[in-house]
């Protein structure tokens, strides 16, 4: 239990009204999705790497929501950003491996490019 101190200054941001927080949702879920479609000697390899950056987008903006400042608050949008262009080298590199088809990715490369520039807009939005 909190103490009244901490509850006052203890907030929640409901994620789920951030637009950018909806997409990359969208994006963990395709990439699991996806990834269960990769030969199962790359559990452990890219296929574990492309869910561990997809949930990263989500985590890092659920985490840097939670920052005191707007600054603390960039770096985590800075960190999403760069998980989102993970992803993609990671599905570049699934389809050249032949482990998924070029058509396959058609739901995700727009949404990892919508992702990409909404954190870009929000980034601007809040400073």
């Amino acid at each position: 239990m909190l103490n009244k101190k901490c509850q006052k200054d203890f907030k929640i941001i409901d994620l789920k009204n951030l637009e950018v927080w909806q997409i990359g949702m969208k994006i963990v879920h395709e990439c699991y999705s996806l990834t269960k479609k990769f030969p199962k000697n790359e559990t452990f390899a890219l296929s574990d790497q492309l869910q561990r950056a997809s949930t990263s987008i989500c985590l890092n903006i659920a985490e840097g929501s939670g920052q005191p400042t707007t600054k603390g608050f960039v770096v985590y949008i800075q960190r999403a950003k760069s998980s989102t262009l993970e992803c993609v080298a990671c599905i570049k590199i699934a389809v050249q491996e032949n482990f998924i088809k070029d058509d396959e990715t058609k739901i995700l490369l727009p949404l990892f490019q919508e992702v990409y520039f909404k954190l870009i807009a929000l980034n601007k939005s809040i400073k």
